[in-house]
């Protein structure tokens, strides 16, 4: 099945200040991950004393469906289920299939694919339309030391094989590159999944959260990316989807396929971003690096009726001016900013 169209906003449609609809909402379910991942909960940080999130602290599947239908009602039209892993939920299937009941809902999942294989038909069956895997290199010694966990590259693929199988498609791969430690791998990693038929998309190492010791120098751009490809196999510029879309899309001049680009750092990707996020413990982020969120969990376990919810989105998204990639600088980089483990991607 491929991606919904997104609609267009209705003229009531909750915008923010700066006239940006709310369209998408990524939901992280869980802040525990079986990777350690060097540049998201890297093992000095998230070591084995790390205290992780209590089960009653997480949102519920009621909640969550809840906060769901009421996104809904703002104009969202898609939403990713994020972590932390995703996958390592208990009884995730229950959750989609909650989720598929909501109509006109585009809904996908971001996973790092250790348990892909196992899980994909079970997804698929419970109502997940799309998937994305995270995956850094095709190089067993690159990809175990950026996941810092030795899982080998092989089951990965496997999971990706299994996804297909099972209708979950379009599948696209997230790249994270770290110049100094992945970059050899951006030419085998966009020559394998062009055969393949998936969509490849390259991210730019981020400043997300305080914990993964980002610094401008380790930032692979986005140009350079693009060039090293082009070198190989000769790409050029793809307009966007849709209003909104974060990937600067470029296809193969053979008519092979496409990769995307995030450029989080080099470029302003905020202009258009419509965007909300409900990190693990319920509190809602209008934007990818925010600082502080907005509590929807004391909200829904304190009898707040659906006016009451409808209520506080609207304010929160009303008063929205985030554009954190376009003001980026010396400062902001240093705020302590929300991790990516509790807000997801």
């Amino acid at each position: 099945m491929t991606a919904l169209a997104p609609r267009n906003a209705s003229p009531a449609a909750t915008r923010d200040r700066l006239g940006r609809p709310l369209r998408d909402l990524r939901i992280s379910i869980t802040d525990r991950c079986n990777f350690r991942c060097t540049y998201c909960m890297p093992k000095e940080v998230f070591g084995k004393d790390y205290q992780f999130l209590e089960r009653s602290a997480l949102l519920s599947f009621e909640e969550i469906t809840r906060l769901a239908r009421t996104f809904t009602r703002h104009g969202v039209q898609k939403i990713r289920l994020t972590g932390g892993e995703p996958l390592i939920r208990r009884n995730i299937e229950q959750l989609i299939g909650m989720l598929a009941e909501i109509p006109d809902l585009d809904l996908t999942l971001t996973t790092n694919g250790s348990s892909l294989a196992k899980k994909a038909r079970g997804l698929k069956a419970a109502g997940l339309n799309r998937i994305t895997v995270s995956l850094d290199s095709l190089d067993d010694k690159i990809f175990m030391a950026m996941n810092d966990v030795d899982f080998p590259v092989a089951k990965v693929l496997e999971g990706i094989d299994a996804a297909a199988a099972a209708g979950l498609s379009p599948i696209k791969i997230n790249m994270v590159v770290k110049r100094g430690v992945n970059e050899h791998s951006i030419v085998p990693m966009a020559r394998y999944f062009k055969q393949q038929g998936h969509i490849l998309r390259f991210i730019e190492f981020m400043d997300v959260g305080h914990t993964n010791g980002w610094r401008m120098d380790d930032v692979v751009t986005a140009r350079e990316i693009v060039d090293t490809i082009s070198r190989e196999m000769p790409l050029e510029p793809a307009d966007p989807n849709y209003t909104g879309e974060v990937a600067e899309r470029w296809r193969y001049k053979d008519g092979s396929g496409e990769i995307g680009v995030i450029a989080s750092v080099t470029q302003a990707f905020c202009k258009d971003c419509t965007r909300a996020r409900i990190s693990t413990e319920g509190k809602l982020y209008t934007c990818l690096f925010a600082t502080s969120g907005h509590d929807l969990r004391a909200l829904l376990r304190n009898g707040a009726s659906d006016g009451d919810l409808d209520t506080f989105i609207r304010g929160v998204w009303d008063k929205r001016t985030d554009r954190y990639s376009e003001i980026r600088s010396e400062k902001t980089v240093k705020l302590e900013k929300i991790e990516m483990s509790y807000i997801g991607g």
